[in-house]
């Protein structure tokens, strides 16, 4: 379920949210805005519009209810002379339904489009720029949104996705600044996953208290998996296939709580790519983790894996692995690999508890300190670590580790994340997805010799 807020920007509508269900209007123009109020009374939902501030009381309604409602007759079927000008503000109401945020987002950041056809279902979007739009900036800032394969032909770009992703960009190039213009797409996604990475250690979570961190997580992961759930205990599973799904089969396992509660108006600190928490804990054990897998999520479509994807953030991590202890079996059962986002420090590759408790073969761990150097990636090494949810996976004979995620002094009002390092763990795991065919002859090894032995044993 999408939130008002989120419905809007993926439709294209300029409006700034200040307060949750409240927005300031001032600078869409007139028949957006008429178009906008049109279809909240067609779906018969409570609002107020006084003096350009728009108050919705209804609940948001589906995205599937909502598009139904945008989709105008006729609507994306043809050209209209403000396209031709690139200069006044796009009509949502005239583009095609998964392209409108698109083009509003293009024309915000000095990009404007001309010509757009979503395609339909038939064949792949197209959009097609002004004649002085720089078309290397056009191309990175959709590269740095996800659409990892385009085609550039003259003034128009192609791009092989599927028409829902094409929402999904729209949100990303929401987040996308003007001044990222002059920089390359890999630095714009680093900005992005930034963004993210801020958005996840502002919402509070303590071990019990969970929910709006796991509503914030269900609502950015639910585009990207094939399927999401919240089991009894409270934690999310969810699962994506990605080619024909007959490679590995990969768990990526983060935790939703913090030790403590945020601190109510406190500020992340950044000096350069260290933050800190002004007061009380900055909360990146483990939002640095969560952060990390909704990015990977969201980049999944980029790499060429075979294989299945699953998800489990769990609950109460903090407290004695509640969470991952009462995770059904079955949700385990067909797992080859797990990678945990859950340890202190930097370039960690954790393999056992306290060095007695081995959490998988040497074989598995090697193959990950091999991917860190393929990525250009320095430091990444195996040790012993403490407790964690990797301990779970491996009790049920899955290969595990712990990845640092780049928080130190976690717990204490003395925490701080260095950001790049939480960014090299994103780069690790992109690796392992890139070298799947080696991990998945490694896994095969593993399982030969051992005959799914448990890793404890």
């Amino acid at each position: 379920m999408k939130n008002w807020n989120r419905l809007f920007i993926r439709q294209g509508f300029m409006v700034q949210e200040q307060s949750r269900n409240v927005w300031i209007c001032w600078e869409e123009s007139e028949e957006n805005m008429s178009f906008l109020l049109e279809s909240l009374r067609t779906l018969s939902i409570e609002y107020t519009f006084e003096h350009g501030i728009l108050s919705i009381l209804s609940p948001a309604v589906s995205e599937e209810a909502w598009l139904r409602c945008m989709g105008a007759r006729y609507r994306g079927t043809g050209e209209w002379p403000w396209f031709h000008s690139g200069k006044e503000e796009p009509k949502i109401k005239e583009i095609d339904t998964y392209m409108s945020g698109m083009v509003r987002q293009l024309h915000r950041l000095g990009l404007p489009v001309i010509h757009c056809n979503g395609g339909r279902g038939r064949r792949r979007p197209v959009i097609e720029f002004a004649s002085w739009v720089d078309m290397e900036k056009a191309s990175s800032v959709l590269q740095a949104a996800g659409l990892s394969k385009i085609l550039v032909r003259n003034r128009q770009i192609n791009i092989s996705v599927s028409r829902d992703q094409l929402l999904n960009i729209t949100e990303k190039l929401n987040n996308v600044q003007k001044e990222w213009l002059n920089e390359e797409a890999a630095s714009m996604k680093k900005q992005l996953f930034l963004h993210q990475l801020e958005q996840c250690l502002s919402i509070n979570g303590e071990s019990g208290n969970e929910d709006e961190i796991r509503q914030f997580v269900v609502e950015h992961l639910h585009p990207y998996v094939d399927v999401v759930a919240v089991d009894r205990t409270g934690n999310i599973l969810a699962q994506k296939v990605c080619g024909t799904g007959q490679g590995p089969v990969i768990l990526l396992n983060a935790h939703l709580d913090t030790v403590d509660v945020i601190e109510k108006g406190r500020e992340i600190i950044k000096e350069g790519a260290i933050w800190s928490s002004s007061k009380g804990i900055l909360g990146a054990d483990d939002r640095a983790g969560i952060a990390v897998l909704l990015e990977l999520a969201q980049r999944l479509h980029e790499f060429q894996f075979n294989g299945k994807v699953k998800f489990i953030f769990t609950v109460e991590e903090e407290i004695g692995l509640i969470g991952a202890r009462s995770v059904d079996d079955y949700f385990l059962w067909d797992v080859d690999a797990a990678f945990v986002v859950d340890r202190r420090g930097t370039g960690d590759i954790v393999t056992s508890f306290a060095g007695y408790e081995p959490f998988c073969a040497e074989s598995y761990g090697t193959f990950i300190e091999e991917t860190a150097k393929k990525q250009g990636l320095t430091g990444w090494k195996c040790t012993i670590g403490g407790s964690s949810d990797t301990r779970i996976w491996a009790s049920h004979g899955i290969q595990s580790v712990n990845l640092s995620a780049g928080y130190h002094n976690e717990h204490t009002p003395s925490e701080t994340l260095d950001t790049d390092a939480c960014y090299g763990t994103l780069q690790l795991l992109i690796g392992v997805f890139q070298e799947a065919r080696e991990l998945n002859r490694v896994i095969r090894r593993i399982k030969h010799r051992h005959r799914r032995v448990r890793p404890n044993m």
